[in-house]
């Protein structure tokens, strides 16, 4: 019962514009007729005299309208929060990136991103990176509009300079690093428990999880490995 009157009370605060609209609204041809005053007649609707809709106070019918507005704006900003929306992406990997990023953003899906190529400096580099967690943490738009090449970074999930032989790897908040194990570099997935394997020799990623060579020709190797968590019901 109160969800409904919530409801009922968003809709007045969309419905009208200004506060004196709403009380407007409640005051019938009669009231008119017999007060001969639309200002007093305003007032006997703000007291609950008059009228047959909800009793609503200014400050009420204030609160409620800036409420309104902030969702709106909230509504907005959330469909913007893509930042590969509106763009006209060429590149293999970047579209790769484009059509799992909502999925990446809602948790629908934690994407783990091998890069190997060089850096600034012609350095030959390595690395996994968090998708999900990079997505949160840094602004993808430069990266969409080519202004920016994703690399990975000795913050990441795993990283390795084969010049200098420096070697890192780091939890996120999606995985856990398992870099010590028989079976070659892991990661946990921490919702899920999940193991993911990136060995490309071995014969599954693990539960749930795809393994995806991206043919680029800005990287010298690219390779997605997809991890869809189960929901509990």
């Amino acid at each position: 019962m109160e969800e409904e009157v919530q409801g009922g009370s968003d809709n007045i605060a969309t419905e009208y514009g200004t506060y004196e609209e709403f009380l407007d609204s409640q005051i019938t041809s009669l009231d008119l007729y017999y007060l001969e005053d639309e200002e007093l007649a305003r007032q006997l609707v703000e007291l609950g005299y008059r009228g047959s809709g909800e009793v609503l106070k200014r400050e009420e019918f204030e609160a409620r309208k800036a409420a309104a507005e902030a969702s709106r704006v909230s509504k907005r900003s959330q469909q913007k929060t893509l930042a590969s929306s509106g763009k006209e992406i060429k590149d293999p990997f970047l579209r790769s990136l484009a059509e799992r990023e909502e999925k990446n953003r809602s948790g629908k899906m934690t994407s783990i991103i091998f890069i190997r190529d060089k850096n600034s400096r012609g350095q030959e580099i390595s690395g996994y990176i968090d998708y999900a967690h990079r997505l949160k943490s840094e602004d993808f738009e430069p990266y969409f509009s080519c202004k920016k090449k994703l690399l990975p970074r000795p913050s990441d999930l795993s990283f390795y300079n084969w010049e200098t032989q420096t070697s890192t790897s780091n939890p996120t908040p999606n995985y856990q690093v398992m870099a010590e194990n028989a079976s070659g570099l892991l990661f946990k997935n921490k919702r899920d428990r999940k193991t993911l394997n990136v060995d490309p020799k071995a014969s599954s990623p693990g539960d749930n999880s795809t393994r995806t060579v991206i043919e680029t020709p800005k990287y010298q190797q690219v390779v997605v490995y997809d991890h869809t968590t189960r929901r509990k019901t």
